[in-house]
């Protein structure tokens, strides 16, 4: 019997690359002004928390009075909707929650655990072939918040200067040559791969005959990303106004450096470079550069309900929240098919823990702003029986147009949230 060695299989489907998006290829409706509306997605993770008194509101619905920190983007407030009493079922663990902020993968902190896939990815994997890159993963520190449908996390970008070269500068012409051969080697393999698979199916019983046809599809679909690769690295990249950021290397700057971040998601937005992008804010072990504050901001997160504690917390956390509005802004002011970009952009923020300071998972802090909702309101659940979140994921993923109504173990779309 001819053998598939692991290596080849593995050579095989690790291919994921994307399709451009080219007007000239869509149907005549969509280039007379009919097109279909680009929807996107961001997600943000504050992993040190947001105390839950300055950010929860005391009141439900729409007439709720602003908590501190949504004062700070005040101007928002018919472009979003927060959500309190709300948690992943079955995640636990702390800080190591994180790992299941967009998975809602359980016990996130056990010897044996195993991710599953991101709403992001679970996104991109459904309709990344529009664009350049499927979906970008950046992070302040290293950690991310994607990962792929085999519980692999999806390697982050830090540095914002290396995000900006990797979606507007072109490499040189050898560089291209180079890419593009590999991407013809690459479908060799595919070809040497269905060729000796086809050949052993011939051999196989029903059950496993069923398993290597699945095994098709992913190569089929593994080839069809090299194609499809190969016209994006024979199309230029787009040109932006915007000059190569600066990184800054001084961590205590974390608000500059979470700006800049935030500007290079606005960047590959805007010009349709990626429509899928996470945000890991890891917070720091470190007294950031922000007047007022002289204290650790880990250590201010767990503030042991000392009021000078969290009297400086609430001015970096403020700050945080000033950084999200400028990138609200950004979008509120962009126009793409005769609407704002932030009508076409989910934006999720928040927070893997509901209490920073007692490593709490319960009662996590969500907003969810743009994205074509109907939005100014407050959906206050019960704080101590948590709705689950991943019941969010689903309403996000069904307004981007798929056809799901599970996601983890939990079925059913967002009580109160609908579209606009």
């Amino acid at each position: 019997m001819s053998s598939l060695s692991r290596r080849t299989f593995l050579r095989a489907s690790g291919v994921a690359m994307s399709l451009p998006f080219l007007e000239s290829l869509q149907p005549r409706a969509r280039a007379a002004g009919k097109a279909t509306p680009r929807r996107r997605l961001v997600a943000v993770n504050v992993g040190l928390g947001l105390h839950a008194p300055n950010i929860v509101p005391k009141q439900s619905g729409r007439n709720y009075e602003l908590p501190p920190y949504l004062k700070a983007i005040e101007e928002f407030r018919e472009d979003f909707t927060f959500l309190s009493g709300t948690s992943h079922p079955g995640v636990g663990g702390g800080h190591q929650s994180g790992k299941s902020f967009l998975t809602a993968a359980k016990h996130p902190s056990s010897a044996g655990f195993k991710n599953s896939i991101s709403l992001d990815q679970l996104a991109a994997e459904k309709l990344g072939t529009a664009t350049r890159f499927r979906s970008l993963s950046l992070s302040m520190s290293g950690p991310g918040l994607s990962w792929s449908r085999s519980g692999v996390e999806i390697p982050t970008e830090t540095r914002p200067s290396q995000v900006f070269q990797r979606l507007f500068l072109e490499g040189k012409a050898s560089e291209k040559a180079q890419q593009i051969q590999r991407l013809k080697d690459g479908q060799s393999v595919l070809d040497v791969v269905l060729d000796k698979a086809g050949r052993m199916q011939k051999r196989l019983g029903g059950r496993d005959r069923e398993k290597m046809e699945q095994y098709f599809h992913s190569v089929r679909e593994a080839e069809q990303r090299l194609v499809k690769a190969q016209a994006w690295e024979k199309l230029p990249k787009p040109k932006v106004d915007a000059k190569p950021p600066r990184d800054i290397t001084d961590r205590s700057q974390m608000l500059e450096r979470l700006g800049l971040l935030y500007d290079m998601t606005y960047l590959a937005l805007e010009t349709d470079s990626t429509r899928f992008i996470t945000l890991f804010d890891t917070g720091m072990n470190a007294v950031p550069t922000i007047q007022g504050v002289d204290t650790d901001y880990h250590m201010l997160s767990h503030h042991g309900k000392d009021p000078s504690k969290i009297a400086q917390l609430t001015i970096v956390e403020t700050g945080v929240l000033k950084v999200l509005g400028q990138f609200l802004q950004k979008l509120k002011d962009s126009q793409e098919q005769g609407a704002n970009l932030l009508d076409q952009t989910m934006v999720l923020f928040g927070s893997n823990l509901g209490n920073a300071s007692s490593h709490d998972t319960k009662n996590m802090p969500i907003l969810l702003a743009g994205g074509g909702f109907k939005h100014g309101q407050h959906l206050a659940f019960d704080q101590q029986n948590n709705y689950p979140l991943p019941k969010l994921y689903v309403s996000m993923l069904q307004r981007l147009g798929l056809e799901i109504d599970t996601f983890g173990d939990t079925t059913g779309t967002l009580d109160g949230l609908e579209m606009s």
